[in-house]
């Protein structure tokens, strides 16, 4: 990926068509998580409606943020937000997410 921001949308089309392989590969090896299950549980599928991207700060050559608004529909349900500023980091020649802060639900 040549940004953080062009690796945020792919692992917000990662989320969409449920490839938890590429989320764990671009997720930092200190905060990934061992597994990740995307799974949609009985009579709650997840429906990811869009994804807005609302600033991309780069911040030195191996650190980076994305701060973004990934809407959201879970079963039968009122559509959601997620609001994340989420850091990113450039090691051994690719972008990798670290964490993210989760904002207030707008």
């Amino acid at each position: 990926m040549p940004n953080a921001e062009a690796l945020m949308r792919a692992r917000y089309t990662a989320y969409v068509q449920r490839r938890s392989d590429f989320l764990l590969a671009t997720w930092h090896e200190s905060t990934r998580p061992a597994t990740l299950d995307l799974s949609d549980r009985p009579g709650l599928r997840t429906n990811w409606l869009g994804l807005q991207v609302i600033s991309f700060r780069q911040m030195d050559a191996q650190r980076a943020e994305v701060s973004f608004i990934a809407r959201l529909r879970i079963g039968a349900g009122g559509a959601q937000r997620i609001v994340e500023r989420s850091q990113f980091v450039f090691e051994n020649g690719q972008w990798l997410y670290v964490d993210g802060e989760i904002g207030p639900k707008k």
